[in-house]
């Protein structure tokens, strides 16, 4: 006789298993129809999300590249060779922290802001519009919801490795 509680469990690893192979398939979509969508201004999704994150009206002095790092979830290396890129570009600039001289903080420049908000917004708020065309206020909810509670479960997760592994900085930063 089969356990219910075997056959269920089977079951939920089977749906996770297509869960988080279609969230990379995403992933990578994003990555490639996303940057397709801000070519044109010369970005793509990485440095949207930099433009998104100083962008906030938290970050108008700027963010170290640690809370940069940690904000966006990526490795404080791979954030560097980005923040390298974009500061070439004329996006951003990296600067001394006012508050301690010792810190340096990544704004955007004054290019960079009219990009932002002049040429990629429009394109953006266009492509959010194509993605979730057929999606309800309610549909985008739920999602949202989900995808918080899946990336709360993971940062969980990632905070127990560093613990065990006795790394003082997170995971990815």
């Amino acid at each position: 006789m089969v356990n219910p509680a075997s056959e269920s469990n089977s079951t939920k690893i089977d749906l996770a298993n297509r869960l988080f192979f279609r969230l990379y398939q995403c992933a990578n979509m994003l990555h490639k129809t996303g940057t397709r969508a801000v070519e044109e201004e010369g970005l793509t999704t990485q440095q949207w999300a930099v433009l998104g994150a100083l962008s906030r009206d938290k970050a108008q002095g700027g963010m170290s590249i640690g809370d940069l790092a940690r904000y966006l979830m990526v490795s404080r290396q791979n954030l560097s060779g980005l923040i390298g890129r974009m500061e070439r570009d004329g996006h951003v600039v990296i600067a001394p922290d006012e508050r301690d001289r010792r810190s340096r903080v990544v704004r955007m420049t004054e290019p960079g802001r009219h990009v932002w908000q002049v040429l990629a917004q429009p394109k953006i708020r266009t492509y959010y519009e194509q993605i979730l065309a057929d999606f309800s206020i309610n549909d985008v909810t739920h999602t949202l919801h989900y995808l918080l509670k899946i990336l709360e479960n993971m940062q969980k997760l990632d905070a127990g490795w560093q613990q065990a592994d006795g790394d003082a900085e997170p995971a990815g930063s």
